[in-house]
Order: C-alpha cells, then structure tokens, then sequence
C-alpha cells in the first residue's frame, strides 16, 4: 500500500535559516530549448500547450517516462526529493537529531527481500520505463546542480542539495501506514472494559458483524504501547504541517477517512454524446504541495495523458488512446497486528508454530547533520516489521501489512496499467497493484467496467478486527486473486459510481473473504446515485456539475428532524434552515447555520448517549448512525426516547445560533458560509521566515460544500473552517472524443513562484471552470505554445 499523504510541513521555526534568498525568475521563452541529457537514449519532442500541459513524444517507452521524470523534477523537484527523503529513512542527515527516531521507523519499512528478483518479476516493459523515469529526475537534477540559477529556491534557503535517485529504491520503499492497527487497539480495550457495544457509534461495522475474540488473545494486556513506531507519537516528523503526533483519535480517523474520491461511469446507453463518459475526482490534501502533475506521453505502444503522482512513474487517472481509467480507494483491510510471546530469558527470540524463532535482524546507520551517526537494528518475524517489543513483559508486536509481501510493487503497477490495451491486459496489470482500490474503466468500443483491487489477505482464523496472536495460527494464508475480487463488466443499469461507500455486492461471501468492515458514510455516494438516476442521457456539462454539486444529505436529514414546536430562542435557526434548499454553497448563510449547528449536535449527542467510561475510546461519533438512531429514536436515548432528540436538537439549534452570530457577524442577513470556508495554499515549510518571502500564500478564494457533498470540501473543525481536503485534480472523459475532455488541477503545475504555472489555475479551480485536455496531435499543435528537445548526452 503505498502512502501517498501530502507532503505538508511546518513548525519548524526552531531552525535557524536565512530569509529571503531568491534566485533570478524562471523564464520560459517562445524559441525552441535543446538540451543534451544524460540517460535520454534518442531524441525527445517536449510540446507544452497554452494551459501548461506538457505533450512529451518520444521513440522509445523509456524515453517517454524519461521525459515524465524529467518535468515532474523541473516543476515539483523538493516536493519529491522530500517525499524521498522521508520514505528511505535520509531526513537526519539534512537536518539533524531530531528525526533519528522518524528516519528509524521509515527503514524499518523498507523491503528487504530479493531486490533483483522482484525487478525480473515486473511485467514486460514495466522496469525499462521505471528506470526511463528515473533516469529523467536525475537528469533534471544534474542540470540544476550545473545552472544554480535554474535550482528550485529552497535549496538555497535550507543549505541542501538534492538526492540523486535509484530505480531499486522503488522495490525497497514500501511506505510506512498505521493502517486499522490503532482501531484493533482500542477495539480490544473496551472489550476488556466491557465497553465493545458502543464502538459502533463512532466505527459501525459493514456490513453487519459480530465480534470475535481472537482465541488465546488477551484483550486486557493490549494498550496503545503495543502500536510502537505505528503511533506518529513516536516517530514525530518535525516538518509536519499537521503535526500527526498532535492529533486525536477522532482528528486522525476522520483525516484518513477524509482521503476518499469521486468516479462514476456512464455507458453510452445512457450518456448523450452516444459515447461512454468516465469523470473521476481524487480527494487528497489541500492546503500545502498538489498531490497531482499533469502529462501526456506519447512512444510506440503508447499513448496516454492525465495526472500522476509527483515521485511515482505513470499516469493515475486519465485516459489512453483506447480507454480512460479513474479510481477511488476501496477500504481494504490490508494490515494485522500481531501479539508476539518472546523469550523469558532472550528477547531475540519469539514463539511461532510450536518453536521459538529468531528475530530476522538488519543492522543499518543513520547519518546524522550535526551529529554523531547512529547505529540502529531493525527487527523482522517472518518479514513483519517488529514494531514495539517489552522484553520483561515478553512481549512484542509484529505488523502486517500487505505492502511488505514480495510482489507488492506498486510504484510499477501504474506504468503497467498505463501499457495495458483493453479490459483483458489490464487484469493482468492489476496483479502488481496493492493498494485498496475501485477502479473505473470505459473504452472507445463502448464497454465499461468496475473492478476491485488491491491486495487482500486470506485471514484463515479470524476477522482483522482485533490484534492477534502471533504464535502462526493466524497467519495469513496468501492473497485473494484479483479474479475472485468484486467486478462488474457492462452492467445492464448503464452506470455505475463509487465515492468509498460499502459497495461489496449482495452476493459476495465476505463471511469467508474478509475484505473490509470499515467505510465511508455513503452521502456522496447517495447524492451522486440521486443524480445519474434522474438522467436518462447523461451530458460532459452534467458530469462537471455533478463534481461540483454540494447538496447537502446530512443537512436534508437534520431539516427533517427539527421539531414543530420549540423554544423561541431556538425558532430563528429553525426558520432559517427550514427555509434552505439544503445546498452548501459559498454565498449561503444557512450553509454556515448550518455548519456551527452539526457539531454542536454531535458533541451533544456523544454527551448523551455514551457513558464516561466509554468517552475516551470514542472521542466522536459517525454522523451517519447519529442521524439513523436520531430519525428512530430508542431507549439508548433515555425512558423518553423522542422528548430527548427533540430537545438535544433544540439545544444544538439555540447553541449553532450563537455560535454562528460569533462566526458570520451580528446580522445573520450578512452570513456567507464561504467567508470562513476559505481555501489557502502555503508552502509546506512556510513557518520559516526566509521560505515565507520566497514562497508567497496563494489565497483569498472562497468554497461551498463541505466533506459530506460530492464536492468534497473538508475541513476539520478543531483546526478551523480552512478547507484542508478536496478534489485537486478533477478529470470528465469523453471516451473516443477525447478533445472533448475536460479537467482540473489546483493550483497550477509548478511549485516555484517564478514560473506562470504557479497559481495559475488557482481562479479556474475555484470558479469550478474546467478546462479542455487536447490529445489529438492536430489539438495539441493548435494550442502549443512552447516547445523544447531533449537529446541524447
């Protein structure tokens, strides 16, 4: 699984830096540029069109993710050299002691099997356009370190150069992720307290379960100690924007429930043009560096543009000459931990299908600025990054976790299914692809499909819903094969959406094949079903506007349970929602009413229905059981089951009105939910004074739609109404009329202030005003407007 959170980075005004170092603007002019470069093996036509989008034609596919490399570094080089410098364990030796204990836990998980022979096991052509694009990023960066001038500012600022990359590094770096490893934790806490029943207020199970107690475990030894280096707590990234560490149970499952997406399918049946349509918009982080960069390569055997992950070869969502591809995550469980019984008299050694076994051990060392070099050893059983170990309890936790297992190459998986031809090639391409995901598919000879993947382990004896004992009878067994995976192929409705609700079919046997209990509240997902529903021939201007559309569900439920009769200082609430479409829009003040209310109805219904004992395993509660329980209310809500909703909600309208008065001003006439939901976009190491002035804010605009409405807008209300997560990227496929096709991507494609691409989709984005994505060569010459060769050197 690969974890793909943005790199968001600040509070970091403990170093000392110089400010306001700048180098001379980036300046891109109408005459053609050649360049000679090392690892391009034959010439390289780079078409940049009037929105940015770079057009890369090459003869080879290696030079064709050559190129991909070498533009994702011109215009995003820190972001991945960070990114990098974090996965591989490296931040300690450009700044200093007090990552040590981050740079540890990332090593702990680096692959250390067979390197060579998982490279030999990539489909073919995979490695040699892993490499292309590898060769491309070192190309760009020996270039800056050749021309200073071209050298993205904050390598000045922060005194460092950038790492030189390695094609094997994409085997090792798997990526460190807690996973559910905390929800196991505490699920077995309150079991041991007596307290399970109420986990479901915050974490229902779907589809419905019932808990099993792993034989042999002991839920009232298990505490947070036993997630180790899993807990940010003890792993802290100084340079976290968010400081993970800082967070809340309740912060952190709604920050990992908040990374969801949009897509859906139409086939041409039900689509207007006569030809499928495909629209797709991840929902990933807003607020620091744009998790999207846009490209178009073009070699023999390949055609494909759309947005792909700075650092990671390939395109994510968009289209091939063929077919268009989108996806959004699919909540696999992929992750177990592991209670391991060591021994008494040497902790090097942990018990496991009736012996006692060594600990795998790596000795690695850190390199450290300013400091000594540190020695560290690295534990493994049976491959499982040994995560925590108490040698006087006997006790020690091993993580399992999917991205660990040999063939888990996702950072090749996407290169394979960019090669793929048709539905047929991409399910071999799937094979290599770990992470959790739904995976839209539609073709220019009007065949769509759905299909899940990622891999699933095969849990023989137990559920992943606890930790369990690691003593080798919980084992997994292998993984699910992609071909026994929930998938769909030209269904006879004619569409198809996925916005991570629970979508297993009704006939899969998840009673046998664990897959996951654990999903999103089916709100989008509702809303956009709602949607397509309603429209017999679904237009590209309807996908568009279904992307941004920020009809509210929990707001309509909430309107429907307001009481008839009331209190006089809770009846202006009332009337103001009452009066509401239920549309979250930037302009709307019950849109703000609105957004003051819903917490305070939350906080309140916690207080109301969760004993004490309960509270701290349970720090929030799901929207979408509250409002069921609400709308049917029963004796957890007292002797009075309704008189009690009725006047928790009288209570919360009264305290989101004076609320809101604080928030939008004395005159409710003047509220604008957009005024508070803002959307600013700073550098991620923006505390630093010199950063700062290089790097300025890029903000003001205002947003509607919060993270429940399909225009996923999501904020965190502790720290403020800034939007901190969003669709940055949106794409509509006019699958076989591919000019047709519309897109966009926040802010723009550069991250250095010097270049016209720095926020130059900023206005676009907010207006919701999509964007042509020309693919055809004749487009794409119409609306070029620089171009530049890379030549063999």
């Amino acid at each position: 699984m690969i974890q793909r959170r943005a790199f968001l980075l600040a509070g970091v005004a403990a170093f000392a830096l110089p400010g306001g170092l700048m180098a001379r603007p980036m300046v891109r002019g109408a005459k053609p540029l050649r360049a000679k470069m090392a690892g391009a093996k034959s010439p390289i036509e780079i078409v940049e069109d009037e929105l940015g989008v770079p057009h890369v034609r090459a003869q080879s596919l290696h030079d064709a993710y050559f190129g991909q490399g070498y533009l994702v570094a011109r215009d995003r080089l820190f972001q991945i050299d960070m990114d990098y410098r974090r996965d591989m364990g490296r931040m300690a030796e450009a700044f200093g002691p007090r990552f040590v204990a981050a740079d540890k836990a990332a090593r702990l998980f680096l692959y250390r099997g067979d390197i060579e022979a998982e490279m030999a096991s990539l489909p073919p052509g995979v490695l040699e356009c892993a490499k292309g694009y590898v060769a491309g990023v070192n190309a760009r960066i020996a270039e800056v370190m050749g021309d200073p001038a071209q050298m993205p500012l904050e390598y000045g600022i922060l005194n460092l150069t950038p790492l030189r990359w390695d094609v094997r590094d994409l085997v090792r770096n798997r990526g460190i992720g807690m996973g559910d490893a905390d929800d196991e934790v505490r699920r077995a806490q309150m079991q041991a307290k007596g307290l399970l029943a109420h986990d479901a207020l915050m974490a229902p199970l779907r589809p419905a379960w019932t808990f099993t107690v792993p034989d042999g475990l002991d839920c009232a030894a298990v505490s947070d100690a036993d997630l180790g280096v899993l807990d940010p707590a003890n792993r802290p990234v100084p340079f976290d924007a968010i400081e993970e560490a800082s967070l809340d149970r309740a912060e952190r499952r709604a920050d990992r429930f908040a990374q969801g997406s949009n897509a859906w399918t139409i086939a041409a049946s039900r689509s207007a043009t006569g030809r499928p349509i495909l629209a797709n918009d991840p929902h990933l982080g807003i607020g620091g560096a744009s998790p999207r960069h846009m490209i178009h390569l073009t070699a023999p055997g390949l055609d494909v543009i759309g947005a792909g992950a700075p650092g990671l070869p390939g395109i994510m969502q968009g289209h091939t000459d063929h077919f268009a591809f989108g996806r959004t995550n699919f909540h696999i469980d992929q992750t177990d931990l592991f209670i391991l019984r060591t021994h008494k008299d040497d902790p090097e050694r942990y018990w496991h299908k009736g012996q006692w076994k060594q600990f795998e051990r790596f000795e690695d060392t850190i390199a450290v600025k300013d400091g000594p070099a540190q020695r560290v050893t690295l534990r493994y059983a049976q491959g499982r990054p040994i995560v925590a170990q108490d040698a006087e309890k006997q006790r020690a936790s091993a993580f399992a976790t999917v991205s660990m297992l040999p063939g888990a190459n996702m950072r090749f998986a996407i290169i394979a299914i960019n090669l793929a031809k048709d539905w047929t090639s991409l399910r071999q391409a799937f094979k290599i692809h770990t992470s959790p995901t739904n995976f839209h598919y539609a073709d220019v000879d009007g065949n769509t499909g759905w299909q899940t993947i990622g891999f699933t382990p095969r849990r023989p004896k137990h559920d992943g819903l606890f930790p369990a004992p690691g003593d080798g009878d919980f084992d997994w067994t292998g993984i699910v094969p992609v071909e026994e995976m929930p998938s769909v192929y030209n269904p006879k409705e004619g569409w198809f959406a996925s916005a991570n609700q629970m979508n297993l079919p009704k006939d899969y046997p998840y009673g046998k094949t664990v897959i996951s209990f654990d999903w999103s509240d089916p709100f989008r997902y509702d809303r956009i079903a709602e949607v397509l529903r309603s429209q017999p021939k679904h237009r590209i201007e309807d996908s568009i506007a279904l992307q941004h559309d920020v009809q509210s569900l929990p707001a309509r439920a909430l309107v429907k349970l307001i009481p008839d009769r009331l209190l006089p200082d809770a009846q202006p609430a009332a009337a103001l929602l009452r009066r509401w479409d239920c549309g979250l829009e930037a302009d709307s003040a019950a849109a703000l009413l609105y957004e003051m209310i819903m917490p305070e109805l939350q906080s309140g219904f916690r207080d109301l229905i969760l004993p004490a004992a309960a509270r701290e395993f349970v720090p929030s509660i799901n929207l979408y059981e509250m409002l069921r329980i609400l709308a049917a209310p029963d004796a957890r809500l007292g002797p009075n089951p309704q008189l009690m909703a009725d006047g928790l909600i009288e209570r919360s309208l009264i305290a989101g009105w004076k609320k809101a008065l604080a928030q939008g001003g004395t005159d409710p006439a003047q509220w604008r939910w957009g005024d508070l939901h803002r959307v600013t976009l700073a550098h991620p190491l923006s505390s630093l004074p010199g950063i700062a002035a290089a790097f300025p804010k890029i903000e003001g605009g205002r947003s509607g739609g919060d993270g429940f409405t399909p225009m996923a807008r999501g904020f965190n209300a502790k720290r403020g109404y800034q939007v901190s997560h969003g669709a940055s990227y949106l794409l509509v496929a006019d699958v076989g009329a591919w000019d047709n096709s519309r897109f966009l991507l926040l802010p723009g494609q550069s991250a250095d202030p010097r270049s016209p691409r720095y926020r130059d989709f900023y206005p676009r984005w907010l207006a919701g005003e999509m964007q042509p994505l020309w693919f055809s060569r004749e487009a794409v010459e119409q609306h070029a407007a620089e171009r530049m060769a890379i030549l063999p050197g």
